[in-house]
């Protein structure tokens, strides 16, 4: 038997997620589970990625009290976000994308540099928090102290190993690398106020970085960890963790944002993909994430937050349930929701100034999240199929959102397709098998890929009109 490691930590969460390993099958278990969230401190929205760290070492010594002594570990979380370093230490505690520091800063750049001449060169859809934009509003000074600066993921693994490395998944994301080159931008690096040498050597995942650092050892009681550069940016993770044989299926990754695309091989940067703001994000083993980052459960964890967490999520779509759906049309994707006080005076003021009905009772806010997501799905499943010239036969839905039946069923409703929803857990799959294909037990991904498929029972939800799932295993 061996035992593999993820670490998986998202904007609201972070666990870490055991596999025993034996004879072509694995067993899924959690070892360690921590909340994350951003807090306001020195004029800003931070992480505490110190506490992020940690919890893994936390995590890791529950591992050895389970008796495990030699693991390997990759690490993935959320992308653009970046750390400042200094002699190995941190300047300052990293700023959250969801800080308004980025408001404008769009705009800003544009005025001097065309967006499409930007998005040719790196095929990535415009957000106001890219680390391109980022690094446009960066503390000058603090920039300028700096030798290095980590991506999240990143400067968690050089805290276990002591190496300071990109990994290409999330690197991509920065906005600041050459599709066509492979590698950062020299122009883009000027525009953005930062050096070359402040960057970290790229990487593809499964590339071993190293064994934990002896003074880690020496201090805590873990295992012999190896420690892999997995597909960092979560939903690479993510896209390596669906189930499916077809060649350039179609997903959606269903979290706090919901990630809707194909994997291709070979990236799409058109006037029409950039018209449509999508993205060319790297992914794992010379693929791409050819996708649009529009907003998911978002607006329903702030509605559960709002209402001090009296309702949980299945007990919020039971309510929703018994309401009728599609009885407004709110555009979630629309900044004020970003990051409001109040979701629900949002949501409520929104319907308000727009005539559209007001829902009311939790059931009414959540369906209404649902319907519009729903709708949103549509949408971009339409302008998909037209951006890379295929017909897609079925919806994979990972990530936790693949556990909302209701939503679920309005989506293969609203598309017209069958959805196949699961793992809920695609993102800590998908670091396990870059971290089993990296050690020698797959092959590749595609043989990865076809033991998922055999571990994993996967949840239908047919559209009116059609009775079967079509067989896409080919």
């Amino acid at each position: 038997m061996t035992y593999h490691i993820a670490v998986d930590i998202g904007a609201s969460s972070g666990r870490l997620i055991l596999a025993d390993f034996e004879k072509n099958k694995w067993k899924l278990s959690e070892l360690h589970r921590f909340k994350n969230g951003f807090h306001f401190s020195q004029g800003h929205d931070r992480w505490d990625v110190e506490e992020l760290f940690r919890q893994i070492i936390v995590g890791l010594e529950k591992a050895k009290q389970r008796g495990i002594e030699k693991c390997t570990l990759g690490i993935d979380t959320w992308a653009v976000d970046y750390v400042l370093l200094k002699g190995g230490r941190a300047l300052a505690q990293p700023i959250a994308y969801r800080d308004k520091r980025t408001e404008g800063a769009k705009e800003e750049v544009f005025v001097d540099t065309p967006a499409e001449s930007i998005y040719k060169k790196t095929g990535i859809q415009f957000l106001n928090f890219n680390t391109l934009f980022q690094y446009v509003r960066e503390d000058r000074e603090l920039l300028k102290q700096a030798e290095l600066s980590l991506l999240i993921p990143d400067y968690l693994a050089f805290r276990l190993t002591g190496k300071t490395v990109a990994e290409k998944t999330n690197a991509s994301t920065t906005q600041l690398l050459n599709i066509h080159s492979g590698d950062y931008d020299q122009d883009l690096l000027e525009l953005a106020g930062v050096r070359r040498r402040q960057l970290p050597e790229l990487i593809d995942a499964g590339v071993f970085l190293g064994r934990l650092l002896d003074e880690l050892q020496e201090d805590y009681h873990l295992p012999d960890v190896s420690v892999y550069a997995v597909a960092s940016h979560d939903t690479a993770s993510a896209v390596v963790g669906v189930p499916s044989l077809d060649k350039g299926f179609a997903f959606i990754s269903s979290g706090t944002w919901s990630l809707i695309g194909a994997e291709v091989h070979e990236p799409i940067v058109t006037k029409e993909s950039y018209h449509a703001n999508y993205t060319n994000e790297w992914g794992a083993y010379h693929t791409y994430r050819f996708l649009k980052n529009i907003t998911g459960m978002w607006a329903v964890q702030e509605i559960a937050r709002c209402l001090d967490y009296k309702y949980s999520y299945a007990k919020m779509a039971e309510e929703a349930a018994s309401v009728k759906p599609f009885e407004q049309y709110v555009d979630l994707n629309d900044e004020r929701f970003t990051n409001p006080e109040n979701m629900i005076l949002e949501i409520q003021s929104y319907c308000r100034e727009n005539g559209e009905k007001i829902p009311e009772t939790v059931g009414e806010l959540t369906m209404c999240v649902y319907s519009n997501l729903a709708l949103i799905y549509a949408e971009e499943w339409q302008r998909l199929e037209s951006l890379t010239g295929k017909k897609y036969e079925v919806l994979h839905i990972v990530g936790g959102g693949s556990n909302v039946a209701l939503l679920n069923q309005l989506t293969a409703d609203a598309i017209g397709k069958p959805v196949l929803a699961g793992p809920s857990e695609a993102t800590a799959v998908g670091n396990l098998l870059v971290q089993l294909i990296a050690t020698g037990v797959f092959a590749d991904l595609r043989e990865a890929r076809c033991f998922l498929r055999e571990q994993t029972e996967l949840t239908s939800y047919l559209p009116k009109g059609i009775s079967r799932i079509p067989n896409l295993q080919k």
